[in-house]
């Protein structure tokens, strides 16, 4: 990710829920009328914007009259105009601590608990917000390790203490795994804030690998839906989304401080959840501010004392080291896009974290919020472009997101709209991720120019609805998806329909259990982009999936020993097992390199495995120019961190050539119940000792029990 000049920051346009509320008030109060009754709708856009003058300052006693504003080009009229006026923080004088026991003012709201689930929404003409800097503490404890969540308590106490303005309000919110919950909606009241910070936990997790003891592995279905939180960082940002969702009541602009030891986007994850967090934001009028909680990190070349070196030709070369600080780069570069396309501000490798929380403060300033009804009352879930511009004469700059996306309303749909609905949610730039899901693309080289794409989904049971049909229960899932080119030319499409039947029984295990689905794409090398929706036909909640990715022409890999994607898996089925997979066409399934005698290896997707279950490991070697099997040396390694914890004895083939595809299948077997759970990096080496040739394949792995 390129890393460009953070841009000024500006505010944001969302829709206001309250509209509807004072729409019906407005009509009951009016006379009871005989005849026929009228009723229209409108959606209220609030528009927060900082007007300044050519000395920085801002400018004050503007009017409705003073502003145009314009949604995709046509004049809106402006409904209310106010100023939100925040004194400058370095002139303020902080206010003395309240005495613990002090009985609260008749017109000061009452703090509320800290054990509530959601934020508390003023009634219609309360001013507690006006004027007031809107702050969120959110925690994210699956992105920090038990030390980094003390340093991040810390600088939020610190801020408490020594730094809490009179005009802030401060709330705290923590991510655990399970759901997003409200510490303390916002207050001023030092006292109840240092009680919620020395009540904070640190999760269930007891034994200091970052791993939820909780987790269950087991049944048919495979994995337990804790697996979709533990290598899976888009219930990380989908919880995010949640918190800003929460937010969207509130129409004052508000900076939620995102505290996390970095946030790496992983190959299982997903591009559209990371797209639907920043718009969600975005709608609710909330800045990010991500500060990473590891501090100013020195980390040494070959690694520090506490580990022995790791030996190989990576030392000398130097590709370790670079190695290592690629991949801590990259565990920041998904914070720095949150705050860059909201308007936040990303603090990096700097140790007084309290100080990335004055910076979201400071970043607030006094600016105007200009509500207006759209026209475009839609819930089409478009882009509407506005433009906020002062009257002639008026002379200042302006600063304020220039657009937002409109919501998108699906709900059930007769059975001809349903298709048209799919469509249509496809095409949307504001991903819908109501459904989670997990994905894993992979290839195979069928021959000198095509390869097979493999797809497998997995999609956590207990977000789709049961439907009892007959006396049986189904839960039925429509799929729809496309994969395009680098010139964004659609190549190939898929819709499909999974229909399950379940006994009581597996019933029973879906509201804990994922499902997979398997299709498969047969493409030329290059680089694509695919993106699938599924969609719960009883609900008609929608989950989407995109992602980018790359299929290389292994006919140019002269230096390496050629070789397809590995397959990580900890379970084989029929191919008659409905419960996996959508029937595909029998040339599809003669290709899927994944079958063989007569059961399929189901991919993992989300790399989580039980010790009490075997692991399988896959991978095709290629050798094109041969006619007959060259030998070849395979192994599988496991580090924690630097350290090799195990790995097995090599693997040697002298025959399986396909005569076809001029592929050697790989095939490893091995138990799990010797390894200590946690996280490890699962590597493949192939060698070639003919051609004196080497390949290596590496990703990261969890174990749990």
């Amino acid at each position: 990710m390129t890393r460009t000049r953070r841009l000024a920051l500006v505010f944001v346009s969302f829709v206001l829920p309250l509209v509807t509320f004072v729409f019906a008030h407005a009509q009951d109060t009016r006379p009871a009328q005989s005849g026929a009754t009228f009723r229209s709708a409108a959606r209220l856009i609030v528009e927060t914007v900082s007007v300044r003058d050519k000395d920085g300052r801002a400018v004050e006693g503007l009017t409705a009259g003073d502003f145009t504003v314009t949604e995709d080009g046509e004049p809106q009229t402006i409904s209310f105009v106010e100023f939100q006026r925040l004194p400058d923080r370095p002139t303020e004088t902080r206010a003395a601590a309240p005495a613990p026991r002090a009985p609260a003012a008749v017109s000061t709201p009452p703090v509320p608990s800290a054990t509530q689930g959601q934020i508390a929404i003023p009634p219609a003409g309360d001013t507690r917000y006006r004027d007031r800097r809107l702050l969120v503490l959110y925690f994210d404890l699956t992105a920090m390790p038990p030390a980094d969540q003390m340093r991040a308590y810390g600088a939020a106490q610190t801020f408490i203490d020594t730094q809490l303005q009179p005009s802030d309000l401060l709330a705290v919110m923590t991510f655990g795994g399970d759901a997003v919950r409200v510490k303390q909606d916002f207050t001023a009241d030092r006292a109840v804030l240092r009680d919620v910070m020395q009540t904070l936990i640190f999760g269930d997790d007891k034994d200091g690998d970052g791993i939820p003891d909780n987790t269950d592995i087991g049944t048919a279905f495979g994995q337990d839906d804790a697996e979709f939180s533990i290598l899976n960082t888009d219930r990380q940002l989908s919880a995010l989304q949640t918190a800003a969702t929460m937010l969207r009541a509130l129409p004052e602009q508000k900076a939620l401080i995102y505290f996390a030891s970095g946030l790496r986007l992983n190959g299982v994850d997903n591009q559209a959840q990371l797209r639907a967090t920043t718009n969600a934001a975005i709608r609710a009028n909330v800045a990010l501010h991500p500060i990473d909680a590891r501090g100013l990190v020195a980390s040494a070349p070959l690694g520090d004392a506490s580990r022995p070196s790791p030996g190989g030709i990576g030392m000398f070369s130097g590709q370790l080291a670079q190695n290592a600080v690629t991949s801590f780069q990259r565990s920041q570069d998904t914070l720095y896009s949150l705050a860059k396309d909201t308007g936040g501000h990303a603090m990096f490798d700097y140790n007084d974290l309290s100080l990335g929380i004055v910076q979201a403060a400071q970043s607030m300033t006094s600016y105007y919020m200009i509500g207006y009804s759209s026209t475009h009352a839609a819930t089409d879930g478009r882009f509407h472009r506005v433009r906020v511009t002062l009257r002639s004469g008026l002379s200042a700059e302006l600063a304020y997101r220039q657009g937002y996306f409109a919501d998108k309303e699906f709900a059930k749909f007769t059975s001809a709209d349903k298709e048209r609905q799919l469509e249509e949610a496809l095409m949307l730039d504001n991903p819908v991720t109501d459904i989670s899901i997990a994905m894993e693309v992979n290839y195979f080289q069928l021959n000198s120019a095509e390869y097979f794409v493999p797809v497998a989904i997995k999609i956590p049971g207990s977000e789709l609805a049961l439907a009892r049909r007959r006396g049986a229960a189904r839960t039925v899932i429509d799929f729809i998806g496309e994969v395009k080119d680098d010139y964004g030319i659609t190549i190939q499409n898929v819709r499909d329909k999974l229909d399950i039947k379940l006994s009581d029984d597996t019933a029973a295990q879906l509201a804990t259990r994922p499902l997979m689905y398997e299709t498969g794409f047969t493409l030329l090398p290059g680089k694509y982009v695919i993106k699938l929706l599924a969609r719960d036909d009883e609900t008609g909640r929608i989950g989407t999936y995109q992602a980018a990715f790359t299929v290389p022409n292994l006919n140019r890999e002269l230096q390496r020993v050629p070789i397809s994607t590995v397959v990580l898996s900890s379970q084989r089925v029929p191919l008659s097992d409905a419960l996996y997979s959508v029937k595909q066409k029998a040339s599809a399934e003669a290709a899927n390199p994944l079958v063989h005698d007569g059961q399929k290896l189901v991919p993992s997707v989300t790399r989580v495995f039980s010790r009490s279950r075997d692991l399988f490991v896959f991978v095709q070697a290629y050798q094109r120019a041969s006619a007959t099997t060259q030998p070849l040396v395979a192994f599988v390694s496991f580090y924690r961190g630097d350290v090799k914890a195990f790995e097995t004895a090599p693997l040697v083939v002298t025959d399986g050539l396909d005569a076809r595809t001029k592929a050697v299948p790989l095939r490893f077997s091995l138990p799990l119940e010797s390894f200590a759970p946690g996280r490890y990096d699962c590597q493949v080496t192939v060698i070639d000792p003919t051609a004196q040739k080497i390949a290596f394949w590496r990703a990261p792995i969890v174990v749990v029990r």
